[in-house]
């Protein structure tokens, strides 16, 4: 199985800690975040990963490798210029039937497994993996008719919604919804895809899922590794695995 994972992106919002080490590679404890990804995708039974780059693209072979202490093989892709989330798949060579696009700066417990099998099992074009929240409101909610009259009157209410995990999986079939050029962002494939009528799935989970695009969400994605490792690594006796 094969795995993109997407390391590009300048982590603006963790600076200063992004000006010297590109975000995907800052530690958890002492582990890089892109190891613990790499350990679980081999765990998952990945064997073929290819990183896409950009800013610091030279410090992920230096730290990462090709991928053999993990049990992967790892190809790394720098982008001359962004192409977005979904503009790199483009310049892949030798897609796979179905494929994991993932970001790379993220801690989740995610079954990858359970993943694909679903994509499968629908035969699903694009599938995204989605995780609940709520957000409280701490004013008074009110809603208006169109002429004016108080329609709903909510005091503080929480609201849920769903977000997308910045983990997806696609079918090779998906190729021709990305322009030859250009950047290209996953919603925007997603989107083409479910208005030319192929299937798109969402693929709910209450998995642990941290995305780390800011400081308070490093900070407790930190805590929460630290905390629990092997809540997060596979077992010790998982040979990907032992090197952490």
């Amino acid at each position: 199985m094969m795995a993109v994972i997407l390391a590009g992106g300048k982590g603006t919002r963790l600076k200063p800690f992004t000006m010297t080490i590109p975000k995907p590679l800052l530690p958890l404890g002492d582990v890089p975040i892109l190891e613990i990804v790499l350990c679980q995708l081999a765990a998952a039974g990945m064997r073929r990963v290819v990183v896409t780059l950009g800013h610091m693209g030279h410090f992920f072979a230096a730290t990462i490798g090709d991928g053999s202490r993990f049990g992967l093989i790892i190809d790394y892709f720098t982008e001359e210029e962004p192409l977005g989330t979904a503009g790199p798949i483009r310049l892949l060579q030798n897609v796979e039937d179905d494929f994991l696009v993932m970001n790379g700066d993220l801690l989740t417990t995610l079954n990858y497994r359970e993943l694909l099998e679903s994509h499968r099992r629908h035969g699903a074009w694009g599938t995204i993996a989605i995780h609940h929240r709520e957000v409280k409101i701490d004013y008074g909610v009110v809603q208006t008719t169109p002429d004016g009259q108080l329609g709903d009157y909510v005091e503080k209410p929480t609201i849920p919604y769903d977000v997308s995990m910045g983990i997806n999986v696609l079918s090779r079939r998906c190729l021709e919804f990305i322009p030859p050029s250009g950047p290209f962002q996953m919603p925007e494939l997603m989107s083409a895809m479910r208005c030319a009528g192929k299937p798109v799935y969402c693929y709910k989970t209450d998995c642990y899922w941290q995305d780390i695009g800011r400081f308070d969400d490093y900070q407790q994605a930190s805590a929460d590794f630290v905390d629990a490792p092997s809540r997060f690594l596979p077992s010790p006796d998982s040979v990907p695995c032992k090197q952490l």
